[in-house]
């Protein structure tokens, strides 16, 4: 192994980079300092760039992480620190009850984004998002910038004012943000960051309900739109008095996730074909077509006007059961796999396996899974299903690597 390599690379990055392998071995410290029969402090130095790793030492982690040497070498542009930039975040009141767990959680969602960064650069891909412009909001009231902003983006990106059922696509796809799912912490609902070098990236909590993971994608949007540049930890219950950063990004969430323009026609139709009655029962079928709780749905509704004031706060005082009645109306939201990682990262991980460029134990750990369900994600990215006129079922292999702009000799 050159010498040059090893000298050249930043001992605090090369340090971020093993503590990254140990941790995805599930490996502590002390086992990694035992198998190479060194201190556990040492191991500590070298993870905080505080003592530079000899080149028989790299040979001898890359092994036991079950890496490449050149993967833990490769050069790389160095990148801001996530955990700076959540400082501030972290730093409301409340937050510091689950330090340790954020911290964490920051940490792998830096992970992911610079592993989503190393695949475009593997694939030779220059990601050029064409992202909006940041919108004013200075001095302009938080429910009418929050409405502005929704009906802009709705505009700009040809939604109309139906339903948003994949919105996670949308943001993705049309948008260019990074999105993730993970678990996190309970208490977390999501993340956002921004850097120049890794565009808008977002981590929503994979733990919780359908309708909480949707609102908190549309959530971290506003944060993007409005206020780009400043990392946001979506923490649940911790505000005596909510920020107006906070208030505007969920004041943006049900604009657009609900635009009153469609909320108005439907609860208009409703009211024609009952002579003019509105149950709970028609908000939850409203709230289950819109992708959204009840107390969602009920809290826009009284927002826009069409219920009174309170309504939310009066049906649940009186004991109204909302998972009850979804069951009775035939209601319940369907529990589906989200995938964790966007479908944009798994088809370039999978397309830099087919060149070459990953091991399989590589692309298990771009995957953040097992080798056996990374080889059922290429089965299930590079074969396409195909019915034969017999009736009969072919599985047909998809080269993914290579170039079909090339012309045939």
């Amino acid at each position: 192994m050159p010498t040059r390599s090893l000298d050249s690379i930043d001992p605090r990055a090369l340090g971020r980079r093993l503590q990254e392998a140990r941790k995805s071995r599930g490996l502590t410290q002390q086992q990694a300092a035992d198998a190479l029969s060194l201190a556990r402090t040492t191991i500590t130095a070298v993870e905080k760039g505080e003592r530079r790793t000899r080149a028989e030492e790299i040979v001898q982690l890359a092994n036991l992480y079950g890496r490449r040497v050149n993967e833990l070498l490769a050069p790389r542009e160095p990148l801001p620190d996530f955990g700076v930039q959540f400082r501030t975040a972290m730093a409301r009141p409340g937050s510091s009850l689950i330090q340790d767990q954020a911290d964490q959680a920051v940490s792998d969602f830096q992970h992911l984004c610079e592993d989503y960064r190393q695949l475009e650069r593997l694939a030779g891909v220059v990601s050029v998002p064409s992202y909006p412009g940041q919108y004013p909001i200075e001095g302009i009231p938080v429910e009418y910038a929050a409405q502005d902003i929704a009906s802009s983006e709705r505009n700009r990106l040809g939604l109309g004012d139906g339903p948003l059922l994949r919105l996670r696509e949308l943001l993705e796809e049309d948008v260019g943000l990074r999105a993730f799912s993970i678990d996190l912490p309970s208490k977390i609902a999501g993340l956002f960051a921004y850097t120049d070098e890794l565009g808008g990236c977002i981590a929503i909590n994979a733990r919780h309900p359908v309708e909480r993971r949707r609102w908190t994608l549309a959530h971290e949007y506003g944060h993007f739109l409005t206020s780009r540049y400043q990392s946001e930890i979506s923490v649940l219950g911790t505000y005596e008095r909510i920020p107006a950063s906070e208030r505007l990004a969920d004041a943006f969430a049900g604009c657009f996730l609900m635009p009153e323009s469609g909320l108005r026609r439907r609860f208009s139709e409703h009211s024609r074909s009952t002579g003019g009655s509105f149950t709970a029962a028609e908000v939850c079928r409203m709230a289950h077509y819109y992708a959204v709780s009840v107390e969602a749905m009920m809290r826009r509704l009284e927002q826009v006007g069409v219920l009174p004031r309170g309504t939310w706060e009066r049906l649940r005082d009186r004991g109204f059961k909302v998972r009850d009645a979804q069951r009775q109306l035939g209601l319940v939201p369907q529990v589906t796999h989200e995938r964790s990682m966007p479908a944009r990262y798994e088809f370039l991980a999978v397309q830099a396996f087919q060149a070459g460029e990953l091991s399989e134990g590589e692309l298990a750990r771009f995957l953040r899974t097992d080798r056996v369900s990374a080889r059922q994600t290429v089965r299930r990215l590079t074969n396409a299903i195909l019915l034969l006129n017999e009736g009969e079922i072919a599985s047909v292999p998809i080269d993914m690597s290579s170039d079909i702009l090339r012309r045939e000799a």
